[in-house]
């Protein structure tokens, strides 16, 4: 399974998950398998077709399920694509490239093309944040807006498994701290629409290989050449970027930014679905 599964077994019991909780999208959705040359790619779209479009590009450890609590809002406006991530335990090809160079890039030219997309806003969180901004880099033009959710690309990356070995090797307990380093403390009792989504995201961090590679980041005349909208969302405790980093490279180099610095917020940033709206809204609105 191209190292994103541990075994053929992990790979359907996952996919099998996946449908499940794809079967309780919040709003009317088309289930598309668009053809490219690094194999097939699964989208989802939903929102009104003559919406103003706008993709969803999710991150590692994760697939387009990412959304869920996100779109009921989000499709009142705009039409959505939520791009499960060639190489992540979604249903798009098991493949990884090197994320250095422009096969992903190529990659989403092919998806794009399929679905008829010539511009877009595009919404990224982690590495899907990364993804955005190596497309919007690449090909200028093409996004509208940039919606950065603790996006990777800009600050420097943290050696997070310095931190988390020594908790990995103390079982269980370890690993749930481990996990909230990343994530935060998980609060001892979830609300019910959230549960279906936290344990399908606890089965795949169980059963998924990471990707551990150095993620390539933007130049500085990369980030100044952006020239579109940008929201950048960033949590101070990030444990596995810097985003002080992150932060003051965008405030050099990309003076549209807007930066919304959360001091206690961990690399996982729930809740900002409102934020990211009135973004969209801004960034997309007739002048």
């Amino acid at each position: 399974m191209s190292g994103v599964y541990r075994n053929a077994d992990t790979a359907a019991a996952v996919q099998a998950h996946y449908r499940q909780v794809l079967d309780q999208w919040p709003v009317p959705v088309t289930e598309l398998h668009v053809a490219t040359r690094q194999g097939s790619t699964f989208v989802l779209a939903c929102g009104p077709e003559d919406a103003p479009p706008v993709v969803l590009l999710h991150g590692s450890q994760a697939n387009s399920a990412t959304w869920m609590l996100d779109v009921p809002l989000w499709s009142t406006k705009f039409r959505l694509f939520a791009v499960d991530m060639i190489g992540e335990p979604g249903l798009s090809a098991p493949v990884r490239p090197e994320l250095a160079g422009d096969a992903h890039a190529l990659w989403l030219d092919d998806v794009f093309a399929e679905l008829g997309l010539s511009q877009a806003a595009l919404v990224g969180m982690s590495l899907g944040g990364w993804l955005a901004l190596d497309y919007a880099s690449r090909r200028p033009g093409f996004a509208q807006a940039l919606a950065l959710i603790c996006p990777a690309g800009i600050g420097r990356q943290k050696n997070f498994l310095l931190k988390a070995l020594p908790l990995l090797l103390l079982g269980r307990w370890g690993k749930r701290k481990a996990r909230e380093l990343v994530l935060g403390p998980f609060p001892k009792v979830l609300p019910e629409a959230v549960r279906p989504l936290a344990e399908f995201m606890e089965h795949i961090g169980r059963v998924v290989r990471p990707r551990i590679v150095a993620i390539p980041r933007l130049s500085d005349a990369e980030l100044a050449g952006l020239g579109v909208p940008v929201l950048a969302i960033i949590g101070g405790r990030d444990a596995l970027l810097d985003s002080g980093d992150t932060r003051q490279r965008l405030q050099r180099n990309a003076a549209q930014a807007e930066i919304c610095f959360i001091e206690d917020g961990y690399h996982f940033l729930p809740d900002q679905t409102e934020r990211v709206m009135g973004f969209l809204e801004r960034a997309l609105s007739p002048s």
